[in-house]
């Protein structure tokens, strides 16, 4: 054996094994990094992780419920153990739910839970969007995630509202008639449209089929955008409120683990504890009151789920004006397009667009990782507010018939009232909302110049009073102790400061004490203790 062959045989393992242990470390580095990442610990984050632990109970529900009911508009003779309907036709659909509902057992524990998952999902979006949009949460570099995050909103809604559908009870009846003159409003194709989804008249026999086939394949759809939304959110830094310690360079919070994961699966456990509650003791879409649907039939008072009460509204309130396209014979485009189908396109496309119309504005394109309270962006909050009024105007004029009949009123007035409503009211809250955030910066000015009030009247010596304020700075050469606006919130009392020790807790509210001579001590400045996190990066 040549004398250079060992040393080559003997470094081939060491090779091989540094190759191992780089791979692991390759391996493992990813792992450490995302256990060791830091989340910002705020209330108003939890609405996102609310969202994704409803749609876990709803995938769970949903299993079980597809199990029982059968999508089909074939008419059966109901011989179940709901005795008021007995003998009653109706489709296989509508039967199979009541089957559901009082045969199975547990059935209609999970209907209901299953159905106040659906709504407690969406409203932790909207929430969650609300909260994203007046903190300036979408700005760069995080406009690809509000676009995402509206999708799954109008993703998750189209599929409530197909889950609504499918059970072809009297009140999910009237929204098919009404989904069938909406598709019929559109110009040119609607006649077609039409007849293309529902297989032929309304109501057809392949419409519950077709909508139950949406319901199931829908929630993939949420499952990959919440993917993408979920890998565009751990491909950079979260963005954290604005305070000491916290810049664009850092993040203040939890490490995900251990902090931050079991926060996350008390939630969980809440979440599904709560909508159990729900689901056990509020009764919810009752639709053995509603009775079977039938085309020709429409249930008083109807009201459709809170989501979409405001596309009923702007049926309601919107003109008779019809517009004839003079193509042939003429087409005419009635009412219920311009409310049903142009309204609800403008309000996917707009909030998608805001972001980069906000930026074009205030020719802003620097990254944001530090979010906004509303008041510092009195524009973007008023019109946040703006359009939230404007929603509730149309939520509001959905239940117009209802209303009239609560208070004896017409529901002529009730309909003028919403399309005045809608005009101005808009506008008033815009106006408002501003004022409104110019004078909650104006006063935190007022106490970075003049400090925090303590409560302590002094008698000057030519008799005036007059209350010592606590300064928030050290003074200056000049004696000044204003301090710059930052942006972020300003202690508006002296406990706040550590001047007064805190009160004793008790049950439901705090237990005041008697202040004494030193509790009412001024506290210099200086000893004033910055906040602290937990974690920092």
């Amino acid at each position: 054996m040549d004398e250079t062959d060992t040393p080559r045989s003997a470094a081939a393992p060491r090779k091989r094994g540094d190759e191992a242990v780089a791979a692991a470390a390759r391996a493992v580095t990813p792992v450490r990094a995302l256990l060791n990442r830091v989340f910002p610990d705020h209330w108003s984050f939890l609405l996102g992780q609310i969202a994704v632990y409803s749609f876990v109970v709803l995938v769970v529900t949903g299993t079980f419920l597809a199990l029982f009911f059968q999508p089909s508009m074939e008419e059966v003779v109901y011989d179940g153990s709901y005795t008021r309907l007995q003998g009653t036709t109706m489709s296989a659909a509508y039967a199979s739910t009541l089957d559901l509902s009082f045969d199975v057992r547990g059935g209609l524990f999970l209907r209901q839970l299953h159905h106040w998952a659906a709504m407690l999902f969406l409203a932790s979006i909207v929430l969650y969007l609300l909260r994203v949009f007046f903190t300036g949460a979408f700005r760069k570099p995080r406009r690809a995630q509000w676009v995402v995050s509206l999708l799954l909103f109008w993703t998750g809604l189209f599929t409530s509202y197909t889950g609504y559908m499918v059970l072809d009870d009297g009140l999910s009846a009237s929204g098919m008639r009404i989904l069938s003159a909406i598709l019929m409003s559109v110009p040119v194709v609607g006649t077609w449209l039409a007849t293309s989804v529902f297989g032929g008249e309304y109501p057809g026999e392949v419409i519950i089929g077709r909508l139950y086939l949406l319901h199931l394949l829908l929630p993939v759809l949420l499952v990959v955008l919440a993917g993408v939304l979920a890998a565009l959110r751990f491909g950079q830094k979260p963005a954290q409120w604005r305070g000491p310690h916290r810049t664009s360079a850092n993040v203040v919070g939890q490490r995900a683990f251990p902090q931050y994961v079991t926060k996350q699966v008390g939630l969980f456990m809440v979440v599904c504890a709560v909508l159990a509650l729900l689901g056990g003791l509020f009764q919810i879409n009752p639709i053995w009151l509603f009775g079977p649907s039938h085309a020709a039939v429409s249930a008083a008072l109807s009201q459709p789920a809170w989501y979409v009460m405001f596309l009923d509204g702007a049926v309601r309130l919107m003109p008779p004006w019809e517009v004839t396209i003079p193509i042939g014979a003429g087409y005419v485009v009635p009412p219920l397009f311009w409310a049903a189908v142009v309204l609800p396109t403008i309000l996917v496309v707009l909030p998608m667009a805001y972001p980069a119309i906000e930026a074009r504005v205030r020719r802003d394109r620097r990254e944001h990782h530090l979010l906004d309270r509303p008041r510092d962006a009195p524009s973007r909050t008023a019109a946040g507010v703006m359009a939230l009024t404007f929603y509730l105007v149309l939520t509001l004029a959905g239940a117009g018939d209802a209303i009239a009949l609560t208070f004896d009123i017409s529901t002529n007035a009730v309909t003028w009232a919403g399309r005045i409503g809608l005009l101005l009211l808009p506008a008033v809250a815009y106006w408002v909302t501003d004022r409104i955030c110019l004078g909650l910066q104006q006063h935190d000015r007022q106490v970075l110049a003049h400090g925090v009030e303590t409560g302590i009247i002094r008698r000057m010596p030519d008799g005036a009073y007059t209350e010592i304020h606590q300064p928030l700075a050290p003074p200056d050469d000049q004696g000044r102790t204003e301090l710059p606006y930052a942006g972020w919130a300003v202690p508006k009392k002296v406990n706040r400061l550590g001047a007064l020790r805190p009160t004793g807790s008790g049950f439901f509210t705090p237990i005041e004490r008697p202040a004494t001579s030193r509790d009412l001590e001024p506290v210099p400045p200086t000893a004033v203790d910055p906040e602290t996190a937990e974690g920092r990066r």
